[in-house]
């Protein structure tokens, strides 16, 4: 008795899998880094940046090699 083997309604894409993804799985990922990006640029207007005064020295100094 052979076993029946089931087959592709469609055949598959000759570059291999065709995977899509939406426009937001790109956008989200994008925004969060520039905004993140942003707060280290401009460590002042974060919230937390009252803290440890070395953490807020590091992030200035960083901020002035990175606008040379």
């Amino acid at each position: 008795m052979s076993a029946h083997i089931p087959t592709r309604p469609h055949p598959a894409p000759r570059g291999g899998v065709d995977i899509r993804l939406p426009w937001w799985a790109l956008a989200l990922p994008t925004l969060a880094f520039i905004v993140l990006l942003a707060l280290i640029l401009n460590p002042t207007d974060a919230q937390a940046a009252s803290g440890d005064p070395a953490v807020t020295h590091l992030l200035e100094r960083v901020q002035q090699l990175i606008t040379r």
